[in-house]
C-alpha cells in the first residue's frame, strides 16, 4: 500500500479520534478527564519535508508558484521580520536557514554578484546582523517582505540598501 499525505491524514485524524475519546489508563467511569487536548500533525507544520501548506492548498516548486506565493500575499505583514521563512515557504522548501544572511552565506546554491537574477531566483541584501531575502521576478525587480512595511514588490534591486546577490531559486 503506497502511504500518502492523504493517507497521514485520515490516520493522523482517526487516531486523535480515538485518543480524544479513549479514558486515561486507571480511570474509573467518575473520574473527570480533560479531551482538550491536542493532537501534533507535523504533516500541516511548515517544517516538514512535503510542499508547505500555510493554510492554504499546496504551492508548485517552480519559480511562477514562488511569485505567485508571494503575490497572492501582496499587502499581508504576517511576515515581517520573517523573509526567510517566507521565500521558504513561497519555494515549498524543506532546506531551513536561521536567517537571510545565513541562507547567503550557505553552500546551498551558488553564489552571483553580478547580473540580472533570473525569475523566482533568491535575492540577498546585507540590511542588518540577519540580512534580507526575497524572490527575483526576472525583470530586475523582487518580492519580499518589508516593502512598504508588507509583502510587496520592489521594481529595482536597489530598493533596499547593501544588494548581495542572487541565488538559484530553490536550490535545496
Amino acid at each position: 500500500m503506497r502511504f500518502t499525505k492523504v493517507t497521514a491524514a485520515v490516520v493522523g485524524l482517526l487516531g486523535a479520534a480515538l485518543i480524544g475519546t479513549a479514558a486515561p489508563a486507571g480511570a474509573t467511569s467518575q473520574e473527570v478527564f480533560s479531551t482538550n487536548v491536542e493532537i501534533a500533525q507535523p504533516w500541516l507544520e511548515d517544517t516538514a519535508t512535503a510542499p508547505a501548506f500555510d493554510g492554504e492548498i499546496g504551492i508548485q516548486q517552480t519559480a511562477a508558484g514562488a511569485i505567485k506565493w508571494m503575490s497572492d500575499r501582496r499587502g499581508s505583514t504576517a511576515y515581517e521580520g520573517y523573509c526567510e521563512r517566507a521565500v521558504r515557504l513561497a519555494w515549498a522548501r524543506s532546506t531551513h536557514h536561521a536567517s537571510a544572511i545565513d541562507h547567503w552565506r550557505s553552500s546551498d546554491g551558488a553564489r552571483h554578484t553580478t547580473g540580472q537574477p533570473p525569475r523566482g531566483a533568491f535575492v540577498f541584501w546585507n540590511t542588518s546582523q540577519w540580512g534580507h531575502v526575497g524572490i527575483a521576478d526576472g525583470n530586475g525587480g523582487f518580492w519580499s517582505t518589508s516593502v512598504g512595511g508588507k509583502i510587496g514588490h520592489g521594481t529595482s534591486t536597489g530598493y533596499f540598501r547593501n544588494y548581495l546577490g542572487w541565488k538559484p531559486g530553490n536550490s535545496n
